[in-house]
């Protein structure tokens, strides 16, 4: 009888594992039929080219670049002052 219920124990215990190693395959969908569940591709919206470009066009561009170093950096008259003789 002690052979029986250690077998038996063996058992769920791979049972419980292949379990535990079957559970993050279903939380990332792919328990579902068909693969990873997203949304249908025909019900994306069309993207219209021309409003697009025109969107960027309507950006406006910076006088000056932007540095974000540039409190961090010196000034460039104090780089000029420096130079050796």
């Amino acid at each position: 009888m002690a052979g029986r219920t250690r077998i038996t124990g063996i058992a769920l215990t791979v049972a419980a594992i292949a379990l535990l190693l079957n559970v993050p395959a279903h939380s990332e969908g792919m328990g579902k039929k068909g693969g990873r569940g997203g949304p249908p591709t025909e019900n994306r919206p069309k993207v219209d080219e021309k409003a697009y470009k025109a969107a960027l066009d309507r950006i406006p561009t910076p006088k000056k670049p932007y540095d974000p170093w540039g409190q961090v950096h010196e000034s460039e008259s104090a780089k000029t002052t420096n130079k050796p003789n």
